[in-house]
């Protein structure tokens, strides 16, 4: 059974810094692709990092800079390091992973097996 279980948000005052967790059961993190999505309250959930099988990643402009995604293989976790973070980073923060194709993504459409988000607040 596949699971992924996102960790480590939490509320930070602007400027802070986070790191989310990602650990993965049911499948391996170097032989699919992963990414990164928040949802804010009345907004659609958007794509913010992509990790590709092909090592590349990918990111959206909101978050380019202070964003980072990574994976450590040998415990099968894929992290997102936050940080500057600003009162619009504010929203529930999903890790989710797709087999499809090798390349990174932010189309949250492809993606077929999602973890049940994690909470990020960020006071101004």
């Amino acid at each position: 059974q596949v699971q992924l279980v996102e960790s480590g948000g939490g509320s930070v005052q602007s400027g802070g810094s986070l790191r989310l967790s990602c650990t993965a059961s049911g499948l391996t993190v170097t032989t699919n692709a992963l990414g990164w999505f928040r949802q804010a309250p009345g907004k659609e959930r958007e794509g913010v990092a992509g990790n590709g099988r092909d090592r590349r990643t990918t990111y959206a402009d909101s978050v380019q800079g202070r964003f980072t995604i990574s994976k450590q293989s040998a415990k099968n976790i894929l992290y997102l390091q936050v940080k500057s973070l600003k009162p619009e980073d504010t929203a529930i923060y999903y890790c989710a992973a797709h087999h499809y194709a090798a390349a990174a993504t932010l189309n949250r459409y492809v993606f077929t097996r999602w973890g049940q988000g994690n909470q990020v607040t960020v006071s101004s």
